[in-house]
């Protein structure tokens, strides 16, 4: 949706400007045409240079350095933008933005446009929370200014709180859903299930097995359908994840749990996505108090558990089924038996020894194989934009491309 989208990035001065440098680049990598301002301050941490080498346009810093004599700056840069973002924004830069001062170019510009503009704040968390800041931003939501909220975290100043500015990835994704309001969705209407997550099996009551699922892939999957128009129910196994909002979530914890929860929707949906880690194998027998140690081996005798996907695959009807194959060699020999016998519609493969792919990391590297022998090689990308392309592939399956 940034695609040729005219972005103005205002950066004013504050530690967070190198993730200025990062939001610059996500936005030109989405397609979107990047003009910087940076005020005075932001200049003492990060040399213009870095954000003209990414974006490939001037940047401008001085409201009278006037770069092309046809015009005004700050006006054909107020006039030339779709949308104006600050970020990071100061506290000083938001209460000049909210009393209308206009002592430089930045600040000129942004009571110039008449473009959308968007805030991410950042700053310590006791000047996030001042009376005086909060009535500034109070009054700049008043007018209409759109805000990305700071995120929770460890901050520059040794503090932990929120005022830590959104990352790259995350702001390029608001600005996306900002741009495709009002638009048709490709899955509009549609019942899309997702399953994320690992599942636990009981030993005792302190022990259990698991994998190193963080439900990561699945969670982007969910999130992604409902930005795309679907009805989405993520049924999830245990993970520390934000849930997200607008989507019905089911928590389970055992394989037989998953298994029971998703057969009970399945009839219901029109594409069941399978990203969670089921457990295959879960122990026989699990004890009602704590196993006490000894000095003996421990031997453990595990059962199968059910097979959803194969299930799935079994009672499918008018849905498309999607399955992942985790593997750590020969990828496309393993997905295609997968793909084949549990009777799927396509199957998201990614090779687990990779580095930027698997559980634990925010990226993934994919390869996407379908029932009609097509394959698509993904390179290494975050796993929001993964599962955008997922999703997209699913869209021509269903459109029988």
């Amino acid at each position: 949706m940034l695609k040729d989208k005219h972005i103005l990035l205002c950066v004013s001065g504050g530690i967070a400007v190198y993730k200025a440098v990062a939001l610059t680049s996500k936005l030109t990598q989405a397609g979107a045409l990047v003009k910087v301002i940076m005020s005075e301050s932001a200049q003492k941490f990060v040399n213009p240079l870095s954000f003209q080498a990414l974006s490939g346009h001037d940047v401008f810093t001085d409201t009278f350095d006037e770069k092309d004599s046809s015009v005004i700056a700050h006006i054909d840069l107020a006039d030339w933008a779709d949308l104006v973002i600050v970020a990071p924004a100061t506290a000083n830069v938001i209460g000049k933005m909210a009393n209308g001062i206009a002592d430089d170019m930045l600040t000129t510009t942004l009571l110039a446009t008449e473009a959308p503009i968007w805030v991410a704040p950042a700053m310590n968390v006791n000047m996030y929370n001042h009376s005086a800041v909060k009535r500034n931003l109070h009054r700049l939501c008043e007018d209409g200014v759109k805000f990305i909220e700071p995120s929770e975290g460890f901050l520059a100043c040794g503090y932990v709180g929120k005022g830590r500015l959104e990352e790259p990835e995350k702001i390029v994704e608001h600005l996306n859903d900002f741009f495709q309001e009002g638009k048709p969705t490709p899955l509009e209407g549609k019942k899309v299930l997702v399953t994320a997550g690992p599942t636990r099996e009981s030993i005792d009551p302190v022990r259990y097995f698991t994998n190193h699922s963080t439900g990561k892939m699945g969670f982007s999957l969910a999130k992604q359908a409902a930005k795309m128009g679907a009805h989405v129910t993520l049924i999830t196994g245990p993970t520390t994840l934000d849930e997200p909002q607008g989507i019905n979530i089911v928590k389970v914890e055992t394989a037989d749990e998953m298994f029971h929860a998703v057969m009970e929707r399945f009839h219901q949906m029109d594409i069941v996505v399978k990203a969670a880690a089921v457990a295959d194998y879960k122990p026989k027998q699990t004890y009602t108090h704590k196993m006490k140690k000894s000095n003996d081996e421990l031997v453990i005798s595990f059962e199968r558990t059910k097979d959803i996907l194969l299930e799935l695959g079994r009672n499918k009807q008018h849905q498309i089924l999607v399955g992942f194959a985790a593997e750590s060699e020969q990828l496309e020999t393993y997905a295609m038996r997968k793909l084949k016998k549990k009777n799927l519609d396509m199957i998201v493969g990614n090779n687990i020894l990779l580095e930027g792919a698997g559980f634990q990391g925010d990226t993934n590297i994919v390869e996407v194989f379908t029932s009609q022998g097509k394959v698509r090689s993904l390179p290494m990308m975050n796993k929001s934009r993964v599962a955008e392309v997922i999703l997209q592939e699913i869209t021509t399956l269903m459109m029988g491309v």
